[in-house]
């Protein structure tokens, strides 16, 4: 067998207790290893000299080695050792912390490149724990990797070379020679070497532009392939119905985006084929609505909607705003979560069953298997990052082939949803409901903190609730300026808000005491909490009318967003205070963004422009392929060109069976097969 298949302990040099770091991290063959790609590069090919180097920054240094100190064994098991060093202009002191084989292989009168951060000042500089090659064995671009404790990245470099010895021996290329022509894409395996053993930056980025071709190629071939393959299945076409009394139930005018929606979903549903659409709006743009819309269409055909929900508040939420559009024609939704009492919930599941049930709206509890249904035919799931492929699988499953609709209030450029979200057709709700008032939003330093608090606490006396935000659960050591939130929480009831009633929210508790805690706040138990991102995507409380982010410049502009959207929900005129003492000019212009704009979509635009695609690949939807090389591509008419590419391909080849094209088709296969629902096997 391949060598480069076989279990990664059978790599030289990977022991037992490596091979087990390796897994952690994802990588069980050598072959899993050579697609781990470096996630940046030292660069030696421009030194700097000592005088030219910023205190506290990395720098790159070519020197010579002046003198070797005598060791110094300050204690136990802690030696230092120090090598004076020049540059042809300056001496400098190079510090190294119990690595005695650095300091013996270095050698008076030889030439090294360094690489660390200089301290000190006029009279003497050092560098501390430095990275040091010979300048006759430099490798100029050093790549630097994602590791895990105990696995350094210069364990990982002398791994990788084993690993490419072995691709050497038995090379292969996945893309048919024309299309290597005709893109003008070097070899897959000459990618690979030089994207882990680069010779200049020209080199390194022909094989990263042909390694994030393909690697957009393969996911595009599969997203369209799955496109193919639900277009041909068959589902129980339902007939035109009449929605007038439903929207004539209705306690507010559609906007034109939402009628658009519904008539869009409402022919889907009409077709000889199952729907699968994304449905994508911004926070508050009635996404809830269509939805409800939608059931009421299919319970008109006399088929089952079921609901999904990530959490049981979110649940019993759109279980009040759905009865609220739905109970004037007569539909009453049903809701089924794993706290429902055993007598009710063999109740409801008797009803679902006998399909007097039109409407089911529940969390996972919903595609348990004593849950069966009389006639599922419309699947709505609602923030389906939340949930695992094999939940949403699992759904889907038990209604055969029904239409499924996914709700998103996360926004995301146009050309990147057809990537992210290839397998869908997509309809977006760009309009808001007349009357919403824009939150306002305001940039600060820390140093207007207590005045922001005395607005909070104006606002709470009022009657009104707050949030509080901060970037991390716990106290950092390397984050020092980090606001935790349990120390936070615990600063704030003490201090400045001690008169009133402070919850903490964050990821690291049970799911149950974090449902407790929204509870409490929607409840209006609570007027003030202290929470990490981890209330990005929830419960609508009305009576929330001020968020203040600590740290903002550490969120992206797609979170402060999602953050931004819990308040501005009701009818109050509501504003997010963001916090930063960062100097950074890109940290700057981001909260410029936030400051100027309340549409997500244009603010999904600016993050894209500010921070490249590799971004909101890294955040794509959960079950999804992952895009590793995609990541350093900031170049979108290459999203482009591989769509093309894989069109043209697919339209020759529809199943990719072509000996030519079985490399490529058995990659996209490996790409997909851990996707359950988004499968290709």
């Amino acid at each position: 067998m391949n060598e480069l298949y076989q279990p990664i302990e059978t790599l030289p040099g990977v022991g037992e207790k490596r091979a087990q770091k390796y897994r952690k991290m994802g990588i069980g063959t050598p072959y899993d290893l050579l697609m781990h790609f470096p996630r940046t590069y030292i660069d030696f090919t421009s030194p700097v000299m000592i005088a030219d180097a910023e205190n506290g920054e990395p720098a790159a240094v070519r020197v010579t080695v002046r003198q070797k100190l005598a060791p110094s064994f300050v204690r136990r098991g802690f030696s230092l050792y120090r090598v004076v060093v020049s540059d042809g202009a300056s001496d400098f002191l190079l510090v190294f912390y119990n690595t005695p084989y650095t300091y013996q292989a270095m050698k008076p009168g030889e030439e090294y490149y360094v690489y660390g951060r200089l301290t000190g000042g006029f009279l003497r500089r050092e560098m501390q724990a430095p990275q040091v090659q010979r300048v006759d064995h430099a490798l100029l671009l050093q790549p630097v990797y994602p590791q895990t404790t105990g696995l350094t990245s210069a364990m990982i470099r002398t791994n990788v070379q084993k690993a490419l010895s072995y691709l050497d021996q038995q090379p292969f290329e996945t893309l048919p020679a024309e299309m290597l022509a005709g893109y003008h894409l070097v070899p897959l395996v000459q990618a690979l070497h030089d994207v882990h053993r680069p010779d200049s930056a020209a080199v390194l980025e022909r094989a990263r532009h042909r390694l994030a071709f393909e690697e957009l190629l393969q996911f595009q071939l599969g997203t369209l392939m799955l496109k193919h393959r639900t277009s041909v299945q068959t589902a129980s076409a339902m007939q035109p119905a009449d929605l007038s009394d439903f929207y004539a139930g209705l306690p507010f005018s559609l906007t034109h985006a939402q009628q658009h929606a519904i008539e869009v979903i409402c022919r889907d549903l009409c077709a000889g084929k199952p729907m699968n659409r994304l449905l994508q709006g911004d926070v508050g743009s009635g996404k809830t609505a269509v939805a409800a819309a939608a059931a009421a269409f299919a319970a008109k055909n006399h088929v089952q909607t079921v609901l999904m929900a990530p959490t049981e508040i979110l649940a019993q939420q759109h279980l009040q705003t759905m009865t609220a559009f739905l109970a004037p024609i007569g539909i009453q939704p049903v809701l089924l979560t794993g706290s429902t009492k055993a007598k009710e919930k063999r109740a409801i599941r008797k009803q679902i069953a006998e399909g007097s049930a039109p409407v089911i709206i529940g969390t996972h509890a919903v595609i348990q298997k004593d849950v069966e249904f009389a006639s599922l035919g419309l699947v709505i799931t609602d923030e389906q990052h939340r949930f695992g492929v094999a939940q949403r699988a699992a759904l889907a499953e038990k209604g055969g082939c029904p239409h499924k609709l996914v709700m998103s209030a996360t926004p995301i450029p146009r050309t990147l949803a057809l990537i992210i979200y290839g397998d869908l057709d997509i309809t977006v709700l760009d309009e808001m409901p007349k009357g919403r008032l824009p939150i306002k939003t305001f940039a600060v330093t820390g140093g207007y903190r207590e005045r922001a608090y005395g607005f909070i606490r104006e606002h709470l006396d009022a009657g009104e609730q707050a949030y509080l935000v901060c970037a991390m659960i716990e106290e950092s050591d390397t984050l020092e300026n980090v606001q935790a939130a349990e120390t936070y929480a615990e600063t704030l009831k003490n201090g400045p808000f001690t008169a009133y009633r402070v919850g903490l929210l964050h990821g690291k508790m049970k799911a149950q005491d974090k449902d407790a805690v929204m509870a409490a706040m929607k409840a209006h138990e609570l007027d003030l909490l202290v929470c990490t991102t981890v209330v990005e995507v929830g419960v609508d409380v009305p009576n929330a009318t001020l968020i203040l982010i600590e740290n903002a410049d550490r969120f992206g502009l797609a979170q402060l967003h999602q953050l931004r959207g819990r308040v501005g929900r009701g009818q109050m005129q509501s504003y997010c205070i963001l916090v930063t003492d960062s100097r950074r000019e890109d940290a700057r212009e981001r909260l410029k963004v936030m400051s100027r704009t309340v549409n997500g979509f244009a603010i999904a635009e600016e993050d894209l422009k500010l921070r490249g695609p590799g971004d909101f690949f890294g955040h794509a939807q959960h079950g999804m392929p992952p895009l590793m090389q995609a990541a350093f591509c900031s170049n979108m008419p290459l999203v482009s060109e591989t769509q093309m590419a894989a069109k043209a391909l697919l339209e020759q080849d529809p199943e990719l069976r072509s000996p030519a094209l079985q490399p490529l088709r058995t990659a996209v296969l490996q790409l997909f097969e851990r996707n359950g629902e988004n499968g290709l096997n």
